[in-house]
């Protein structure tokens, strides 16, 4: 299940959380994002037990877009403890997006 973040939940469901985050920043007008999207999805069944999946919209919330820096999407931002450890750009199909969050998580 991918959490559909707001610029309020931000905070408590990616900087306070115990389990580590990946969110997407993506926009409707993205076509690698709308790609990108059902992958995601995918992957966060297979991965819900590990990691917690949020998305936001950069249309919505550019200022949380700024703040962290996203100058290209679909942007994945990996957070562990409430830091950013890892980012994940452009679209990657679903056995290799796997991979690379499993990687940054070891």
């Amino acid at each position: 299940m991918v959490l559909e973040l707001t610029a309020e939940s931000f905070e408590k469901e990616v900087l306070k959380s115990d389990l580590p985050v990946i969110v997407d920043f993506w926009a409707s007008w993205c076509g690698p994002c709308r790609m990108l999207a059902p992958v995601f999805e995918q992957v966060s069944k297979e991965m819900q037990d590990k990691v917690k999946f949020a998305k936001i919209s950069t249309e919505d919330y550019p200022e949380l877009a700024q703040k962290h820096q996203i100058t290209g999407i679909p942007c994945l931002l990996v957070f562990k403890g409430g830091e950013e450890v890892d980012r994940i750009i452009g679209f990657n199909p679903a056995p290799t997006l796997k991979q690379k969050i499993e990687q940054i998580l070891e």
